[in-house]
């Protein structure tokens, strides 16, 4: 296959792609750290315009804002990796399109920018769902303490979300 991103990446795009649009489900994401890489996988497949409604790269904290609403409070009281702004992050991406379904990333990928309580390899991610209760927030902080380089943590990062935006077992 002819792609510029790795196969197991554009493998787990493509089961993504296939089985939300056999649910009849779109989907958006919201990324900061990972940069547009989901959005870049989830469009290496054919067929993803019946899936992908858009995507949202807010790498700044003004972009997270302006874009996806975030509030500027949030950002400035738990920081940008955080649970909460993931969350918004999501929330947004839902506000802000018409999906059913909006996963957002936030983390340090490094080599710089990390500290002591988010080193270099701490991602943030939350997933939304139209017509759930926007107060049940499904979001997880993992540290990805393996990735060795800024590609590798950017890497691990999309994979997680990518498998985020599965659908559940039925």
């Amino acid at each position: 296959m002819d792609s510029l991103l790795p196969a197991d990446i554009v493998d787990l795009a493509r089961r993504v792609i296939e089985e939300n649009a056999a649910r009849g489900r779109t989907l958006a994401v919201a990324e900061s750290c990972t940069g547009g890489l989901v959005a870049a996988a989830l469009t290496e497949i054919a067929g993803s315009s019946a899936v992908l409604d858009r995507g949202f790269v807010t790498y700044s904290n003004e972009s997270k804002h302006e874009l996806l609403g975030v509030s500027m409070d949030v950002i400035d009281t738990f920081g940008a990796v955080s649970i909460a702004v993931a969350w918004s992050m999501a929330q947004g991406a839902l506000k802000h399109s018409g999906a059913d379904v909006a996963v957002a990333i936030t983390g340090v990928a490094g080599p710089g920018g990390g500290s002591d309580n988010k080193p270099v390899g701490t991602v943030v991610f939350a997933r939304a769902e139209r017509g759930e209760d926007p107060e049940a927030v499904n979001a997880e902080l993992k540290f990805f303490e393996n990735a060795r380089t800024r590609s590798e943590v950017r890497r691990e990062a999309a994979i997680c979300a990518l498998e985020l935006l599965l659908p559940a077992a039925e």
